[in-house]
């Protein structure tokens, strides 16, 4: 079974129906079927929920966060070990702290994709699959 980690910005396409949205439709249905398995790291989480609060009040943040992701997806807090291998691959590979997080987290996953709309994982392709949702 494939393990879908979503990056922040995969979420953000799908919650704005931009570009890539149908794809993560998709895995979400997955899931729900018992065809896949979803994890987003709790850092991610935390870059959906600020990005929807840069726009929305607390009533629609809320609203928005508990809506969006089906109770099969998991969200993945960040252990100790967690934050200090992806400070590695932060510095190793000179990628977002944040990127470093999701990229970990795919990497702890034997049949993992990674899904992203953020190009600046290209430079990271060898470390994990990912699939890059199309360009806006």
């Amino acid at each position: 079974m494939t393990a879908y980690i979503l990056d922040s910005s995969a979420l953000i396409r799908y919650i704005d129906n931009e570009a890539g949205a149908v794809r993560v439709r998709e895995i979400l249905r997955a899931l729900v079927a018992g065809d896949a398995e979803v994890f987003i790291s709790a850092v991610q989480w935390g870059e959906v929920a600020g990005n929807v609060r840069k726009r929305a009040d607390a009533t629609e943040q809320e609203r928005v966060m508990s809506s969006l992701l089906p109770s099969e997806a998991s969200i993945v807090p960040v252990s100790g070990e967690r934050a200090v291998r992806a400070a590695a691959i932060r510095v190793d590979h000179k990628v977002a702290y944040a990127d470093a997080i999701a990229l970990e987290l795919a990497m702890s996953f034997r049949n993992h994709v990674l899904v992203t709309a953020d190009y600046g994982f290209k430079g990271v392709e060898d470390l994990a699959r990912i699939e890059f949702l199309p360009l806006k």
